[in-house]
């Protein structure tokens, strides 16, 4: 079955045009690959399965050990992880890729990330690595005790990773996922902004596991009251966790040259995207951000004695053009939760427990013609 995305179903969410793939590889250099674990059926036998879980790696170019990025946090909520946040705090550099799995999994993604960075380094090279990973948890759906992502995963999903189109839903990370009451997992978009005579592109990633049914948004139309329990259920919740426990992971990457302090302030407005879909970073949910820009691409790699600069020359956009920058954040934000739920398909996990699909043709048909027109004149669109 071929899952629309929102805007092949005339969804049109904010005033921005959407990069070439609609994704966050619409940034030049960033890579996304998936590695799924699927299989087994019924009663939860921890070892054993069912198993409903993955891995995703974001690629923001081939060695950011060699040439870092700058980057910076925001956290909504902190019941979650993502890791390597101290450094990237001190420091103001990316200096890996970004891993994306459950919870209990965070642990060998980021020894793989390490094992990985020390494959491409030179033989007997010392160095030490501080990789990104985030989690969901999809102790739902899937035997996450079992522990069944292993290191080859991770380095399958490296493997595979490529621009272009990005493959959403119950993929990678996401596999596992509920978002809203409905499934979830992967989703992505993008946003092309002009400043001046330049155009800049942001993009977005989410692993959405996080809300609940009541509060569910599209566009500004409440669908979550539209498609009520009562006409597709929600999964059950496990005791003692409250409906709305649960996380997302948003990245965001541009090609605006950004320093540090301006990432924080984009990953900031993701959390104004996800609000947008209903998100409200409820006490049990872990709801943590990460930008980083591609724009400066000779930045020291830091602990290099290979490199004899003692200084380097950066770009910084101006502050009089970033607001377009934080409307665009929000956009894709709020399109890629869209999307991943859109994208994702009906899943039985552990126990028989069932996350049933976002039903496109009934969200587009509550929305009517809410969104379903736009034009642009200097990227704004038409009033």
């Amino acid at each position: 079955m071929v899952k629309q995305r929102s805007r092949e179903l005339g969804i049109v969410i904010g005033q921005y045009e959407p990069g070439r793939y609609n994704a966050i590889t619409d940034v030049d250099g960033v890579k996304v690959g998936h590695t799924t674990r699927v299989s087994g059926e019924g009663s939860r036998v921890v070892g054993e399965g069912p198993v409903r879980t993955g891995v995703t790696v974001v690629m923001p170019r081939t060695d950011p050990w060699k040439e870092p990025l700058f980057s910076a946090p925001h956290r909504l909520n902190g019941n979650g992880e993502l890791t390597g946040l101290e450094w990237i705090r001190e420091s103001g550099m990316l200096t890996s890729h970004i891993g994306l799995t459950n919870t209990h999994s965070v642990g060998v993604v980021r020894d793989a990330l390490v094992a990985h960075e020390a494959s491409q380094r030179d033989a007997g090279e010392s160095f030490f690595a501080l990789p990104v990973v985030g989690e969901t948890w999809d102790g739902v759906l899937n035997d996450i005790n079992g522990f069944h992502v292993r290191q080859q995963d991770v380095l399958a999903a490296i493997d595979s990773a490529g621009g272009g189109p990005v493959t959403e839903g119950s993929v990678g990370g996401g596999t596992g996922m509920i978002c809203h009451g409905f499934k979830g997992g992967i989703g992505t978009a993008s946003r092309l902004i002009p400043a001046g005579e330049s155009e800049y592109t942001i993009g977005v990633l989410v692993q959405a596991n996080h809300g609940t049914r009541s509060r569910f948004t599209v566009n500004g139309v409440p669908i979550g009251h539209l498609i009520g329990p009562e006409t597709i259920p929600t999964p059950r919740t496990p005791s003692p966790l409250r409906a709305g426990t649960g996380s997302i992971i948003i990245v965001v990457a541009t090609d605006a040259p950004l320093i540090p302090t301006q990432c924080a302030r984009l990953a900031q407005r993701a959390g104004l995207g996800m609000a947008r879909t209903g998100g409200a970073g409820e006490n049990g949910s872990g709801d943590i951000f990460l930008c980083f820009s591609t724009g400066n691409d000779e930045l020291p790699a830091g602990f290099s004695t290979d490199d004899k600069r003692t200084t380097a020359n950066i770009s910084m956009l101006t502050n009089r053009h970033i607001d377009d920058l934080f409307y665009a954040t929000i956009e894709a934000t709020e399109e890629a939760i869209l999307n991943a739920m859109l994208a994702a398909e009906t899943m039985t996990g552990a126990d028989g427990v069932t996350a049933h699909a976002l039903p496109a043709g009934t969200v587009s048909k509550h929305l009517g013609g809410v969104g379903a027109e736009t034009g642009r004149s200097n990227g704004r669109a038409k009033a």
